[in-house]
């Protein structure tokens, strides 16, 4: 008996910082997406793709949902809705022990109207009491009607096997789109400029991550083997500038450092990695210069 083969598209949704990259990497298995504590980590639509035997999901991780104050907040508000309407399925994650507000509401009604199913993904349920997660269950249930609730960590895989089978038996049958063993569209050159922003995020603080952008300039396979990486730093103040580089080039050596590292793992290959620092006044708000970089475009 021949096995039918199954595929879609599954966009996951959620406020800023409640474990969505974090979920979709565990769920693929590998890191696609850039992790940090700090909100609005994901700027873009970044694709995921796990094939399990002759099912292939391919999850969509998106922005936070937040309020956007910037032309960069605009797109990725964007990016959120136009995600998660035209998909096959969406999965909501919402912390355990956080009850919803009107983001949540409004994206629930979107999903609605447009005959999206959406699971919810209670994250944290390790960390939160039984009062308060069946608290929240009761206000999302309120709010829609959900194909499933599954309770999740994100940060150690429990549940996610169950969030896995809620998701196959909810997609559609058709041929896989990616080769079996891809994991994601993203070219390299993207994802190494967002590792190098992700350790940016980690290092730095207050406003100073979320004006930082980068930017691959060089990405050369050379005939040993290495691969050589400029990166470019795009931050929007001269104070930033000197905060990023730090006492005699130390915070850049130490993120380049942690960055190299990462990528080589990523790459399966030993980098050379330079990267260099660029002011770009309120870069944010400039339409055009967000539409020239690479990590903004749709794959």
């Amino acid at each position: 008996m021949q096995t039918v083969k199954k595929c879609g598209t599954v966009s996951i949704l959620g406020r800023p910082n409640v474990g969505k990259s974090t979920l979709l990497n565990q769920l693929i298995g590998e890191k696609v997406s850039i992790v940090s504590p700090k909100p609005q980590t994901t700027r873009n639509k970044i694709t995921g793709v796990l094939t399990r035997d002759a099912v292939q999901m391919i999850f969509l991780d998106t922005p936070g949902l937040h309020k956007p104050r910037s032309k960069l907040g605009d797109r990725m508000i964007k990016t959120i809705y136009s995600t998660a309407d035209d998909v096959d399925l969406a999965v909501l994650v919402a912390q355990a022990d956080k009850l919803p507000g009107k983001p949540e509401q409004m994206l629930v009604e979107r999903l609605a109207h447009n005959g999206i199913p959406c699971i919810l993904a209670l994250n944290k349920t390790d960390a939160s009491k039984k009062d308060a997660i069946l608290e929240v269950i009761g206000r999302y249930a309120a709010l829609h009607t959900f194909a499933a609730v599954v309770p999740v960590s994100a940060l150690t895989g429990d549940g996610c096997d169950a969030l896995l089978d809620e998701i196959e038996a909810l997609l559609p049958e058709g041929e896989h789109i990616f080769p079996d063993d891809a994991l994601t569209d993203q070219p390299e050159r993207v994802l190494a400029a967002e590792l190098v922003r992700e350790q940016l995020m980690r290092a730095l603080y207050e406003e100073i991550p979320h004006g930082v952008v980068c930017e691959t300039e060089r990405f050369e396979e050379q005939e040993d083997g290495q691969i050589e990486i400029d990166v470019l730093i795009v931050c929007e103040k001269d104070s930033h500038k000197s905060i990023i580089i730090g006492r005699q080039g130390s915070m850049l050596k130490s993120v380049g450092t942690a960055a190299r590292a990462e990528i080589e793992k990523m790459l399966d290959a030993p980098v050379f990695l330079k990267l260099w620092v660029k002011v770009k006044n309120d870069w944010r708000n400039n339409a055009y210069f967000l539409s020239e970089l690479s990590v903004m475009q749709e794959q």
